[in-house]
């Protein structure tokens, strides 16, 4: 079974495991990124022009909440499939919880 930072928090919090399929794309995305938010961070320090910094935060914005997605998408075909099978009502909430706070 793949190990991954998602199948170890999973298998503590709903005493069942599955493993997810996109862990190695999400950390990639991650680490893309913190690489950009350092390069914004270096864009400030050297005092580039706001327009130009506003542009690259709209790209991380964007990037955010496409990594959003494919966790969301990778959470609802494991997490909350083995959910349904376990009956896990607590898995099932916290995802709505979850939805309630992605989407304020």
């Amino acid at each position: 079974m793949e190990n991954n930072a998602f199948h170890a928090h999973d298998s503590a919090a709903h005493g069942h495991t599955h493993t997810h399929h996109e862990t190695k794309n999400v950390l990639n995305r991650v680490a893309r990124i913190i690489g950009h938010m350092n390069a914004v961070k270096g864009m400030i320090e050297d005092g580039r022009d706001c327009s130009e910094v506003l542009i690259q935060l709209s790209a991380i914005d964007a990037s955010v909440r496409s990594l959003s997605r494919v966790i969301l998408k990778d959470h609802l075909s494991t997490c909350i499939v083995d959910a349904v099978r376990h009956n896990d009502t607590k898995a099932i909430e916290e995802l709505n919880r979850a939805i309630d706070k992605f989407m304020k």
